[in-house]
């Protein structure tokens, strides 16, 4: 029902007040909706005054008023207004279309009570619509009081659209998105109670927002005598009966009766007969034989709310009927995720145009379309959407493919209270983590000793479910009956990384298995691709958070039917096929570039400067940088490095430190060849760096992460990238650089699968291949936690340990301390200090001066200009006091002149305060 949660809404409603109250005055009022392309959309708002409720409407046209053309009615989602389907009104308005909003009783500025799209309520308010609609000389006539009409809307005005079908004829054509077919399966699937949902639902329904509370017996104030209710009837019951709610103050604006079975079943914790017959008798599956219009059925795949059974059900009611019928699985739903907005409501556009405005050559699209995740979009991480198509809807049972499961029989607890319950999805709160399933990526937990697990053998070839597999399942219970819930896991080839396909699960309630029942599972419908080499894993557990199980402590007794040898029966659809991606941009778009560059660098480019020659001197010195100097663009006394220079020799481990702005990652892009120094030389292994300097073979760089291809493994992934150097394979020392890394059996998993410890990891073997005698790694260990980034330091110091060297630049002090065996300081461009970390964290040099109290940083000041001292520093633990000259001795002399009110001297040897010493000393 896209239900909108009671979040506190913007300021800016108060200005839908102030509308809505001059249109309660009585009049309708036009108002022009700007827009930057034409035609100008004109929209009138008005109030409709139905039995037992003021209906608040808005009417949008555009182009010759004096043009009749076919009218939609546009509903909204439940707790939602006829403000949430606006801009989608005035593009149908602009595409031909007379369009009419209005907010469903008991939402927005409408009155009345809700009724969950009661047939004598809001789907009658729907037919009087349509008879003003009728009236409106820009309408076009079938006939007489009979406008060419659609319908449509998302989840409760989806519903309504299914049951205006239903019971008026004159209704030419639906499209329902993200809706349920019978209210009663949504909300008591299998007769088990789906708590979450319902009370979200209910919880929003009642919310104070809605307006005051009446008692059950007192209709709404502007009902007309004539449409009260009468005692014992619709609104109250005669006391037993069990129709009236409990807390009447709690219900909003909910009829009593809704509001009193919601209360019996949330206490029960299962609905009963009265609750289904309430909630069937208000849904589409109740006129289901009678909606014979072309239907276009839009469901979600992230949607624990309304699964894919309810299109199912739907298409194969409608279609029966010889309605055309075409079904679209969307990637979103309830639970989040990509809606696809505005690939919808194009397709409900065509749908109308076709079967609205009679245009036979409008592309109503496929008979059957499924969004599948089709990789990562390199510029904002977003996933990416593929189309499947079929000429025709498959169903949830077409093309099975028979698994056999492994497993003996288990026993296992309903705990007491059914608490901890197992975890599937947190209703309207997954962010949509169903359509990256396919990525590895999802949210589960079964907890032990609570659920039961049968496994197939790993597949040898990929395989793609496309709707509800089905298993045969023997259970018994000590109590006689049993709630569980079935769900079947992707499992990676380590047995231990499980993805649930869309967040979903499947509950069943077992009678009268005292003494053993077979019962056959239909689980959820889902779209899945599953690897080569993963298994299936179905999982019955007795908890789930969504829904109500038995309070009352049970054992259950579950194992395969057939003897233990029941097989998973897999819907495949064979017919329907992914659509190729179109070829981006950049595929035809970078190959004219390199022409034009290259044509504009042969005409116009300076002829380089020779290279100096190599200095055989410092043939075996990894890195030599003299004089360094790079100026900001456009500036000439604005240096991001200024005269810069240091060595490093083989088997160290440097790290290069400094605050941001002082210069780091402009030395190591000078230093990769990607710019170019301003002033000085940086030299490795004796040669000068240039711009694709031979020299850089022996160089290897990670900065800022590296790119992977999800879809293929580590290894898979390393080898891809050696073959585009065009190096020898065996020049790649693939082995070593793994061995190093420490990825072990990972390296057979797709990336996809990959925590950012192993991609970090990954793409450190990258910068790796082929051993470079020199490995730059800039930030490392970003994103990692404790134990990765103990991992990472212990990758640095094996590397170095085999003769070659490593520069490391890092923010995170305490890990260069102990990774690091020598160090370059840097700030603001310059060269603070360089040499072996022992000699710079201040052994010799920095003491820790402690005081009785706080010394004001006049005094800090003055400690820091005194003769034979470089810097002073406020630390948290004291006064940091760098020596350039004076002892220990002078030092303490000098301080009691000044009336420091000493407590202690020592030596302090933490690289973080020697790091913010040197910093302090060098502003």
């Amino acid at each position: 029902m896209q239900i909108r949660l009671p979040w506190p809404r913007p300021r800016g409603r108060w200005l839908a007040g102030v509308a809505a109250f001059a249109v309660l005055a009585g009049a309708g009022t036009w108002t022009a909706v700007a827009d930057d392309s034409a035609p100008t959309v004109r929209r009138e708002d008005r109030v409709h005054t139905m039995p037992g409720a003021k209906i608040d409407t808005s009417y949008f046209t555009a182009g010759n008023t004096k043009d009749r053309r076919p009218a939609v009615l546009l509903g909204h989602g439940f707790g939602g207004s006829k403000d949430d389907v606006r801009t989608q009104a005035e593009k149908l308005a602009r595409d031909g279309y007379a369009v009419l909003t209005w907010s469903a009783r008991g939402f927005g500025e409408s009155t009345g009570r809700i009724g969950l799209n009661d047939p004598d309520f809001e789907v009658k308010d729907v037919t009087r619509l349509i008879d003003w609609l009728a009236k409106r000389p820009e309408v076009r006539l079938d006939a007489k009081d009979d406008p060419r009409v659609g319908v449509t809307g998302a989840s409760y005005g989806g519903a309504v659209s299914l049951l205006a079908a239903g019971h008026d004829r004159r209704v030419d054509a639906i499209a329902p998105s993200i809706t349920y077919w019978n209210l009663a399966d949504a909300l008591f699937p299998n007769g088990v109670f789906k708590k979450l949902w319902a009370g979200i639902f209910f919880s929003t329904g009642s919310a104070s927002a809605l307006g005051p509370a009446r008692t059950p017996s007192d209709p709404p104030a502007d009902t007309p005598p004539g449409d009260r209710p009468s005692t014992g009837s619709r609104g109250t019951a005669a006391p037993g009966t069990g129709t009236a709610p409990l807390n009447p103050a709690g219900c909003g604006r909910f009829q009593p009766e809704i509001c009193a079975m919601y209360e019996r079943v949330a206490v029960a914790g299962q609905p009963d007969a009265a609750a289904r017959g309430l909630l069937e008798g208000r849904s589409p599956s109740a006129v289901g034989d009678r909606i014979k219009v072309p239907t276009l059925i839009m469901q979600g795949q992230s949607d624990s709310l309304f699964p894919l059974s309810h299109a199912d059900a739907m298409a194969r009611q409608i279609r029966a009927n010889g309605a055309p019928v075409a079904v679209d699985w969307i990637s979103g739903g309830h639970d989040g995720g990509d809606g696809e907005a505005d690939r919808l409501h194009g397709r409900i556009t065509s749908w109308f145009d076709r079967h609205l405005q009679q245009d036979q050559g409008a592309d109503t699209g496929p008979a059957f379309r499924v969004s599948r995740t089709g990789g990562v979009d390199s510029t904002d991480g977003q996933a990416l959407l593929r189309g499947a198509t079929g000429d025709r809807y498959p169903g949830l049972e077409n093309g099975i493919r028979s698994i056999a499961l492994t497993g003996r029989e288990q026993t296992f607890a309903n705990p007491a209270g059914a608490s901890p319950p197992a975890i599937s999805a947190v209703p309207g709160l997954s962010g949509g983590l169903g359509q990256f399933s396919s990525f590895g990526v999802g949210l589960s937990l079964d907890f032990p000793g609570q659920h039961a697990r049968f496994e197939s053998q790993p597949l040898q070839h990929s395989l793609r479910i496309t709707g509800s597999p089905t298993v045969r399942v023997k259970v018994a219970s000590s109590t006689g009956s049993a709630v569980l819930f079935g769900k079947v896991y992707d499992v990676g080839p380590d047995g231990r990384q499980q993805v649930l396909p869309s967040q979903l699960v499947a509950p069943v309630r077992v009678d009268e298995a005292r003494q053993g029942m077979e019962v056959e599972l239909t689980l959820p419908a889902v779209d899945h691709e599953v690897d080569a080499g993963h298994r299936l894993r179905l999982v019955l557990s007795a908890t789930d958070l969504g829904y109500a199980s038995p309070a009352t402590p049970a054992s259950y007794t579950v194992g395969l039917a057939d003897g233990g040898t029941s097989a998973l029966a897999v819907p495949t659809a064979p017919a329907v096929e992914t659509q190729a991606a179109g070829l981006p941009w950049w595929t035809w778009g970078l190959p004219i570039a390199g022409v034009v560059i290259a044509a504009a660098l042969l005409f116009t480019a300076r002829r380089r400067a020779v290279a100096p020659a190599p200095d055989p001197v410092l043939a075996d010195v990894p890195l030599e940088i003299t004089g360094l100097s790079k100026r900001y663009a456009k500036s000439t006394d604005r240096y991001a490095v200024r005269e810069l220079s240091f060595r490093v020799e083989k088997g160290q481990v440097l790290g290069l430190l400094g605050p941001n702005g002082a210069g780091k990652t402009t030395t190591l892009r000078m230093l990769m060849g990607l710019i170019r120094p301003d002033e000085g030389e940086i030299r490795v292994f004796g040669h000068a760096i240039r711009p694709g300097a031979p020299v850089l073979s022996r160089v290897g760089a990670f900065v800022e992460g590296a790119g992977f291809l999800p879809h293929l493994s580590g290894r898979d992934n390393l080898e891809l990238y050696w073959q585009a150097t065009g190096r020898p394979a065996e020049d790649a020392h693939l082995e070593e650089a793994l061995e190093i890394a420490g990825l072990g059996d990972a390296l057979a998993r797709a990336v996809r699968t990959y925590s950012q410890g192993m991609r970090q990891r990954l793409a450190i073997a990258q910068a790796m291949l082929g051993m470079p005698d020199l490995l730059i790694l800039d930030e490392p260990t970003n994103g990692l936690d404790p134990p990765q980034i103990r991992e990472m330091r212990e990758v640095m110091i094996r590397y170095a340990a085999g003769g070659r060297t490593v520069i490391v630049s890092s923010h995170l002090l305490s890990e260069v301390e102990q990774s690091c065996t020598h160090l370059v300081v840097m700030d603001r461009g310059r060269l603070v200090q360089a040499g072996p970390v022992a000699e710079i964290t201040g052994e010799s040099d920095t003491l820790l001066v402690t005081t009785a109290a706080p010394l004001s940083e006049p005094v800090v000041e003055k400690i820091g200009t005194l003769p034979g001292i470089a810097s002073a520093a406020r630390v948290e633990e004291g006064l940091l006091v760098r020596l350039d000259g004076a002892t220990a001795t002078d030092m303490i002399g000098e301080l009691v002149r000044l009336d420091v009110p000493l407590t202690g001297v020592g030596p302090h040897r933490r690289l973080e305060d020697a790091f913010l010493t040197l910093i302090g000393g060098s502003a």
